[in-house]
């Protein structure tokens, strides 16, 4: 019945997944409509707009023929890297960092793009290297240094959550193409040992102070460590049920810190309290079930690690604010996905979203040849 209603190319979407993650997004606009003081702007209402310009972007995305998408993964890597170039030379400065380019009609953060292209460039070099040849040293080098360049672009602007970003879903690919698991031991016993030289004499005096503020946020609590107590507090004082819609004291009396961005599950516990969170999380487990489902039925090695790839940065962008939020991990300013505030994060996760879209589709074409 539903298509006989509806035309072949909205019957076809995951609905199953689109449904519950515009309610989401929609339960994220209430959330900054609240911490707006009750008003749509200037929070709420481009939050809701930009989902529904980004949602059909993913739909546009979905039914582009994979032959293109891999025929444009070098392409694609090419102009991102070229762009955090200009970004270096002509980036506009914010919050001490110089991440965005100025563009006329939109402001762009050329290091979101990374993190979809990286795994969209990782699976395309994958899919075209010999099985046999995967568990070669040598095959690594070309991943480490699509990877390497611009992590180290990222990391001058600064942005150290993102540059982690880009290299949490580049090691997911290499590591579902089938890497021996020995070279990532090695690597992670490397990364302890550089680790304290990289906190003393890599890391800003900033990302330092998060460091040892995650370590011990009480040690300053007006501090370093305001802005973690404040989201505890938050997220605490929520209790099971929240205090109720709009009675926000922390997010509305300003203890807490963007309470619309990187703090926007703070703001969202402390009135909807634990069964706000289950939703969220609940959503969440949907998506990310979804994405590994897509990667496993996908018809080959190129869809199957870029799915992966794609589920794995959502999951990232997600993982790390939930434990950033309640002290689990430093303060890296990334922001929940389909809740927070800002165009470039929905972009980034929008794209990933189309593509698994993409993936899903090229699935049931193999099962069912003929079916758009």
């Amino acid at each position: 019945m539903r298509h006989a209603i509806l035309p072949p190319a909205i019957a076809s979407q995951p609905w199953r997944v689109l449904l519950p993650l515009t309610l989401l997004v929609c339960f994220g606009a209430a959330v900054l409509f609240s911490a707006a003081g009750g008003s749509m702007q200037p929070y709420a209402a481009s939050h809701l707009v930009r989902f529904a310009v980004f949602l059909a972007v993913a739909m546009m995305i979905s039914y582009l023929p994979a032959d293109l998408v891999r025929w444009a993964a070098y392409p694609a890597y090419g102009v991102v890297v070229l762009l955090l170039m200009l970004v270096e030379a002509l980036g506009q400065l914010g919050g001490g960092s110089q991440r965005w380019l100025d563009l006329g009609p939109i402001v762009l953060q050329p290091s979101e793009l990374m993190k979809p292209v990286i795994v969209l460039v990782l699976a395309s070099y994958y899919h075209s290297l010999p099985a046999g040849m995967i568990a070669n040293w040598r095959t690594l080098l070309p991943p480490a240094a699509l990877m390497g360049f611009p992590m180290a672009l990222v990391l001058l602007q600064p942005d150290l959550g993102t540059s982690l970003a880009i290299v949490f879903g580049g090691a997911v690919v290499i590591f579902l193409a089938g890497v021996p698991g020995k070279w990532f031991l090695g690597a992670g016993a490397t990364a302890l040992v550089i680790a304290p030289l990289a906190y003393f004499f890599g890391l800003h005096d900033y990302q330092r102070r998060r460091v040892t503020t995650f370590l011990d946020p009480e040690s300053d609590p007006l501090g370093s460590g305001y802005h973690i107590t404040q989201s505890k507090i938050a997220i605490g004082s929520g209790g099971i049920t929240g205090k109720g819609f709009g009675e926000g004291s922390q997010s509305h009396l300003d203890y807490l810190p963007e309470p619309h961005t990187d703090f926007v599950f703070a703001t969202m516990a402390e009135e909807w309290g634990l069964i706000g969170g289950l939703f969220v999380l609940l959503v969440f487990g949907i998506v990310l079930r979804w994405g590994l489902i897509v990667a496993r039925r996908a018809p080959d090695r190129f869809l199957r690690l870029l799915a992966g790839g794609m589920t794995a940065t959502i999951f990232f962008y997600a993982a790390i604010n939930l434990m950033m939020v309640m002290g689990l991990a430093p303060v890296v300013g990334i922001p929940l996905p389909f809740m927070s505030h800002g165009g470039s994060s929905m972009m980034t996760n929008m794209i990933c979203l189309g593509t698994l879209m993409m993936v899903d589709r090229c699935s049931r074409r193999a099962v069912t040849p003929g079916l758009g």
